[in-house]
């Protein structure tokens, strides 16, 4: 199998700088299933190719690593020359920085879009007719499958299922990278290897920011996940879920409104403070800010030498972009950078990537949720993550009142499904916490009126140590 991504961007020898490969060296990579070797065939100004083929050794997938167990029951299989998941695997063994969309040499070129032609020879197209167009050609590719005529056609064995696909197209080359990744077995309708919910959570990583709006969303989740009910409709739930976030969430007027109303008081700048010194008292070296929206908390943990990993999540792929530009990581030093991690991800599922952590966060995020959906954050943070430290901050709704200009029974924010009274919150809470396991303190956030209380009510759960 035989993967080429070409460009005539000039100079075009960027090409190699943003797929962090020298085109005057072969690359070669040990895989589990064989290896993979990289190189460029050619490289100019006006035109550069990278290409990409991996050498599987089909003995080995069968009989596996002296464990008596392969990942193929078949000596005869077209693995070892149709492209296929085992490609998806090697292009993210070879090619993950690059898919991450980082360049160390050309970081500005890593959101530009690119003229950019791939080529995948030869791939099994199993799929409904013309699915490499319908896969790809909404994503924004000219696409040419041209099939390839095979001897078994004389015996009527039907027609090959097998193409060589060309993608053309002006994207980043980490878009291409990830349409490729996803595409490809799906397009094969085939995977090598276990899916189970990691491989669901690979899924969502690599299609975040296309695969919500993609028309044939259904089928590409179908086929990724091997038609597992459980996993499919998670997945689907949350590329909605995701949709309505960034819908809902853009970045120019996400808190607009509620910030006019809090300035006067700096209530946003206390609310940091107040959360970042409380898990500084907490002891926890490695936290989590849930609902991290553009970054203000991570960069207030960023000046704290006791949080020794500091991570966001956020639905918003728009806000985590922001919160990226907001830390300015491309200036980082890599010590520094090593702390922090970006993940794209919704609060009210279960994400293995976020257990064992020493404390989470939930900064004015609680009441953006519906409330039919609590019981699945609750479950989500207490039960599934569990910290032993766990920080909330809500609006106080009753402070509303003295906020000047804003009408009787209003809320802060056109996206909040609720505000809370101190009752309320307490109750919720209290509640929250007696059924995981958890003792639960209360602190007002701001100016405390006598009768009103404070404008930001604070919930501090702690279940044993921070570790």
């Amino acid at each position: 199998m035989l993967l080429t991504i070409s460009t005539t961007h000039r100079p075009a020898t960027d090409l190699g700088f943003l797929l962090h490969k020298n085109p005057d060296r072969l690359h070669e990579k040990e895989l589990a299933f064989g290896r993979a070797l990289a190189f460029f065939p050619e490289a100019g100004e006006d035109r550069a190719t990278f290409a990409l083929t991996v050498d599987i050794d089909r003995v080995q997938l069968v009989r596996g690593k002296g464990d008596g167990e392969g990942l193929l029951d078949q000596y005869v299989n077209d693995r070892a020359y149709a492209a296929s998941s085992f490609l998806s695997v090697a292009l993210g063994k070879v090619l993950n920085t690059a898919m991450a969309g980082r360049s160390k040499h050309r970081p500005g070129l890593t959101d530009t879009r690119l003229p950019l032609v791939a080529t995948v020879e030869p791939i099994a197209a199993r799929g409904r007719d013309g699915m490499a167009a319908r896969l790809f050609e909404p994503l924004g590719y000219q696409v040419q499958a041209q099939p390839h005529m095979l001897d078994l056609e004389r015996l009527d064995w039907g027609a090959s299922p097998y193409v060589t696909l060309r993608l053309e197209g002006m994207l980043t080359v980490r878009e291409m990278l990830t349409h490729l990744y996803v595409l490809i077995p799906v397009l094969d309708n085939s995977k090598h290897f276990y899916v189970n919910a990691d491989e669901m959570e690979n899924l969502l990583a690599k299609g975040a920011g296309w695969l919500d709006g993609h028309p044939e969303k259904e089928f590409i989740v179908n086929c990724a996940l091997r038609r597992k009910p459980g996993l499919v409709r998670e997945a689907l739930a949350r590329l909605s879920e995701t949709a309505a976030s960034d819908e809902e969430f853009a970045p120019e007027i996400k808190n607009a409104g509620e910030e006019t109303l809090e300035t006067p008081i700096r209530l946003n700048d206390q609310r940091m403070e107040t959360v970042t010194a409380t898990l500084l008292a907490s002891g926890a070296r490695r936290v989590v800010d849930l609902g991290c929206g553009e970054g203000r908390l991570l960069r207030e943990l960023k000046d704290h030498r006791q949080f020794e990993e500091i991570v966001g999540v956020d639905a918003s792929l728009h806000s985590l972009e922001r919160a990226e530009k907001r830390l300015k990581f491309d200036r980082m030093a890599e010590r520094q950078r090593a702390r922090f991690k970006l993940l794209h991800g919704a609060l009210t599922y279960r994400d293995r990537r976020l257990a064992g952590y020493d404390a989470a966060a939930l900064v004015e995020v609680v009441e953006h949720v519906d409330a039919d959906r609590l019981p699945a954050l609750e479950r989500a943070v207490f039960e599934f993550m569990a910290p032993p430290t766990v920080v909330v901050t809500t609006p106080n709704r009753e402070y509303n009142a003295l906020f000047e200009g804003m009408a009787p029974g209003a809320m802060r924010h056109r996206d909040h499904r609720f505000e809370w009274t101190r009752a309320e919150f307490e109750g919720w809470a209290a509640a929250a916490a007696a059924g995981h396991g958890y003792a639960v303190r209360f602190q007002p956030i701001g100016p405390v009126d006598e009768a009103l209380g404070a404008p930001t009510q604070m919930a501090v759960f702690t279940r044993g140590a921070a570790r």
